[in-house]
């Protein structure tokens, strides 16, 4: 097996896509943060003092994935066209999830786009959130599919919340 990200001598490397043709590109994670009754009830009531929580952590998410190449070693600046960050909250466990959608027409995928937009907004929640709680608990966070490029569909097998969302 060859690695990618190593030349002949060893070196990291960015992979070279150049050769690459244009493909549209998709991909959905998701992730999810435990938080307690009262930080549940706050973010659901809009009564957190820093402000809307999940309209904040949205933004933050759509930021980090606009600044993944900045954070990701080898990632490649990619001009996505597209990205969006929802929540659905599940007031039985006091879970809110987070989902990231992101597409581009491009050279190379951006599975790690969707994953850096939820790892922001989730951590932006917490940051939000801290003030009133701070054993919160951030996990799950995975790859549900995406879509284009040379291993074209991919469809995590793992269970989540985002089953029936349009990618």
């Amino acid at each position: 097996m060859e690695f990618t990200h190593f030349d002949k001598n060893g070196n990291a490397v960015m992979v070279d896509v150049t050769e690459k043709s244009d493909t549209v590109r998709e991909a959905l994670a998701a992730g999810l943060i435990q938080v307690s009754e009262k930080v549940y009830a706050a973010v659901k009531e809009g009564s957190v003092k820093k402000g809307d929580v999940l309209a904040v952590a949205a933004t933050a998410g759509i930021m980090g994935a606009k600044k993944t190449a900045e954070l990701i070693p080898m990632c490649h600046i990619l001009p996505l066209t597209g990205c969006r960050v929802w929540f659905e909250m599940e007031p039985e466990t006091c879970r809110i999830y987070c989902f990231c959608e992101v597409k581009i027409t491009g050279k190379t995928g951006v599975e790690m786009e969707a994953l850096t937009g939820v790892s922001t907004a989730l951590l932006t929640v917490y940051d939000m959130c801290k003030a009133i709680d701070k054993t919160m608990e951030i996990g799950q966070i995975h790859l549900c599919r995406k879509t284009g490029g040379r291993s074209g569909t991919v469809v995590n097998g793992l269970q989540n919340k985002s089953e029936g969302q349009p990618v």
